[in-house]
This record gives structure tokens, sequence and C-alpha cells, in this order.
């Protein structure tokens, strides 16, 4: 396998996240009398920035109106909602073989905070090098530059370098820093938004990623 370096996407590549992102979303704009779409609109969100998700479900998105759906969904998430969650079955014995051979990290869209806590809640810490994430100040919102501070922090190469997730962002941020990306088929993403971003190869299940990787080097 070529690849030195791993970066995985947490939600819909490492873990199953939907029952509790949704109910934390409906829970944001429950609370903001707010009609409610349907779980697979709500589901079609995760993986963006919170602002970007409530600018986009709420009727009238003005700056303090997200900030505030913005808080009522950690209120819930950070007690209930990320616990709300699973591993996807086969990814521990996919990360124990990968490990061997690459270092492994984390990168997504979620606070490092919380990200910390899930990979730590499912066991999953002794996989990985480093878990990176936004932050609360704003400096890290979009996962372009959550890439870029990993690469940077941890003195990787971009060529050294693969970006596997689920969604055409995960494609999009990891070729804004000419690092090569594999499509988690198996993911919330369709297919063809990770085409459509220019995957480098798409995995259909966990196990699988070890011949993409290997057809990459």
């Amino acid at each position: 396998m070529a690849p030195r370096v791993l970066l995985f996407d947490l939600d819909g590549t490492l873990t199953d996240s939907r029952p509790g992102i949704v109910r934390c979303m409906r829970h944001a704009l429950e609370r903001l009398e707010v009609a409610c779409p349907p779980d697979a609109v709500l589901a079609s969100h995760i993986g963006e920035s919170l602002r970007t998700t409530f600018a986009a479900l709420l009727p009238a998105p003005e700056p303090a109106r997200v900030q505030r759906a913005i808080a009522l969904y950690r209120e819930r998430f950070a007690d209930r909602g990320l616990y709300e969650n699973a591993v996807y079955p086969t990814i521990p014995e996919v990360l124990d073989r990968l490990a061997r051979e690459a270092r492994l990290y984390v990168a997504t869209q979620k606070f490092s905070s919380y990200a910390e806590r899930i990979v730590d809640h499912f066991e999953l810490r002794r996989y990985f090098n480093g878990v990176y994430g936004t932050d609360f100040d704003g400096r890290l919102d979009d996962k372009v530059a959550v890439i870029a501070a990993l690469l940077r922090g941890e003195r990787v190469a971009p060529a050294e370098a693969v970006m596997i997730g689920d969604r055409a962002l995960d494609v999009v941020a990891a070729r804004g820093n000419g690092v090569r990306a594999i499509g988690a088929l198996w993911g919330y993403g369709s297919r063809d938004e990770r085409v459509v971003a220019g995957a480098d190869d798409l995995s259909e299940t966990p196990a699988a990623l070890a011949v993409c990787l290997t057809r990459l080097g």
C-alpha cells in the first residue's frame, strides 16, 4: 500500500451518526417553531457545517437565528446526540489492518471536542495518530481548513495522504489541499456526487479500501 497517511471522515464513514444528528436538527427546529422536513431531508445535510445546514433549513436564515439554531442543536448533541451513533460493521478490523501500514487520522467537519469524545466512546482511539475537526471560534469552519491544519501540524506532504469520506465535500476539501480522495459508498452521499466532485476511487465497503489504496499507489 503506497499512501503513508490516511485521513478518515467521521460521520458516515467511521460511524453511522444519522440518528443523533437528525434528532438534534429536529430538536433545534422544533424549539424555534419551524416546520421540520422529513428525516431524509435532514440527513442529506450530514457532513456540512451547522451554519450551512441551518441557513438552508430555516425559512428566515438571519445570522442571529442561525446561531440560535446551532446553539439548540449543540444543547442536545453534547448531552445525548453524539452517543446516538454506531460504528459501521468491520470498521475496527479494517482500521487495525490499515494502521499497521500507514498513519491514520480523523478529519471531520464536527467540532474537535465532540469528535474526540466519539472516538474515545467507541474505542477507536487506538487506531489513530490524531483527531482534527472544526473549532468553536470559527477559524476552522470548513473542511478545507481542517485538512490544511492537519497536513501542516503533522508535517504531511499532500502526495503522501489519501482522504476517505462519504460526501462530495470530503472530496472537494481533499482536492483543495492537493490530497487524493476515496469515496466511501457505505455512507450518506450518493455515488454521483462523489464522482462529480472528482473522487480518485470509490470503495463499496470498508473491506474494499485496501484494494482502492493499492490502485492509488
